[in-house]
């Protein structure tokens, strides 16, 4: 069984994850001594971060514990420890929690880490160090001002705006309205209170962001910020109360910084190649793989979902700074304004049931395809003259995701269709193989 995903460990929240996270602090506690925990706002977050720190601590761990905190504060707070550990499931429903690991410079465990602690627990290798090696864990309440100064030095300004600042009850709660208020801004608070049932999902999509668009609108606000669970995410609504596409958001933030070189994911839109003012990579989809590329390349990495990773500030999604980084765009222009200046590419996604059978098949087919370019590190993304096609295995479910993006939104159909006939006519012929 693998007990990593795409973001650290993440189940529903049970009496196999308690037991699952004191195993994870025997584990993680032998190999490093200091260590700073936290946890987002969820009901079951208490108990499962107590149950990690009994673990650490068993196994001689020197504990500093955080409290309720966001990733961003917790993964940069980790330069002072050998590892944090961080108990969220971000932007999973309430019913779910986790456990991410941070290194001190905000990278969570790369895979021999996680390998390593998969190992010890799946084989049920744990010890405890000697009761003389045991102490109690001790409070660590600067973590969120260490954060938000850091934030702070960063932007010097103050800026006149009107934001309604939605943090969905999670632990965005904790930092952001603060911050925003010392950046100067008039802020409109809407679920930023931590509540351990959250009063919308937790992950900030268009669909759920209704109340927050509705308050734009009627204390008409220069901008509307959204958070999920542990604020690693952050996405926008402009000042017309509509939903900022996370494409366009991530050419915004680049061009607010200055990057020369951007990392994104297989998944973002065809107007990213267009953008003239910086170079791009793309990476498998999943912001760890973003941050693993920025190790070497880019000043800038993102995902359409909401994932902003600043590297100057750590290698951890941080929502927080991008929310500070909003701020300073929305004092400086009219943010509908700049969203209007975008073109727009219909895309069309969807998802084919995969019957359980091998992906490489279908890859093949789909190959025959005369595109002009192809890039085949997570399923495979082809580049057409207009258009653009990603079809990969989905990570969580016996799916094929299919995503079609042209200039026009004919094209884009005809381009999912003929990719849903080329998999379901791989599919049929892999069944009679097998």
């Amino acid at each position: 069984m693998k007990l990593f995903g795409t973001s650290g460990i993440r189940l529903k929240a049970n009496e196999y994850l308690l037991q699952l996270g004191l195993k994870v602090g025997l584990v993680t506690g032998r190999r490093y001594k200091r260590i700073i925990t936290g946890c987002d706002s969820r009901t079951s977050s208490p108990s499962l971060k107590n149950a990690l720190i009994a673990g650490l601590c068993g196994a001689g761990a020197c504990v500093h514990d955080a409290g309720i905190i966001t990733s961003p504060a917790l993964a940069y707070a980790a330069r002072y420890f050998d590892a944090g550990v961080m108990v969220t499931a971000s932007h999973n429903p309430a019913d779910y929690n986790g456990f991410k690991l941070f290194n001190p410079d905000g990278f969570a465990f790369d895979y021999s880490q996680q390998k390593e602690i998969e190992e010890k627990i799946l084989n049920n290798k744990l010890s405890s160090a000697p009761w003389q090696e045991i102490s109690s864990p001790e409070p660590y309440p600067q973590a969120i001002e260490q954060h938000v100064n850091h934030i702070l030095k960063n932007f010097p300004e103050k800026y006149d705006v009107k934001i309604v600042l939605d943090c969905g009850g999670g632990a965005g709660s904790v930092e952001t309205p603060v911050l925003l208020r010392m950046l100067g801004c008039d802020v409109i608070e809407l679920n930023c209170e931590p509540r351990g049932v959250f009063p919308r999902p937790p992950e900030p999509v268009e669909a759920n962001l209704g109340e927050l668009i509705k308050k734009v609108l009627q204390h008409k606000a220069d901008l509307g910020l959204a958070h999920d669970g542990d604020a690693d995410r952050l996405v926008a609504v402009d000042d017309k109360g509509r939903y900022i596409d996370g494409d366009i958001l991530m050419v915004m933030l680049a061009r607010s910084i200055n990057a020369q070189s951007v990392v994104t994911t297989l998944d973002a839109s065809m107007l990213i190649e267009e953008e003239k003012s910086f170079s791009i990579k793309r990476t498998p989809i999943g912001d760890n793989h973003v941050s693993l590329a920025l190790k070497s390349w880019g000043d800038f990495g993102g995902e359409p979902s909401g994932s902003w990773i600043f590297p100057h500030v750590s290698y951890c999604p941080d929502g927080i700074f991008a929310a500070a980084q909003m701020a300073s765009l929305a004092s400086k222009q009219n943010i509908s304004h700049a969203v209007d200046s975008f073109p727009r590419y219909p895309i069309i996604r969807g998802s084919v049931d995969s019957k359980g059978r091998e992906f490489n098949p279908i890859k093949a087919q789909l190959m025959n395809m005369e595109a002009e370019s192809f890039i085949d590190i997570d399923g495979i993304k082809m580049f057409f003259k207009d258009a653009r096609l990603l079809v990969r295995a989905s990570g969580t479910e016996p799916k094929i995701r299919i995503t079609a993006e042209a200039k026009t939104k004919e094209n884009a159909r005809a381009l999912y269709n003929e990719s849903v006939d080329i998999i379901n006519n791989a599919l049929n012929e892999s069944g009679v193989n097998s």
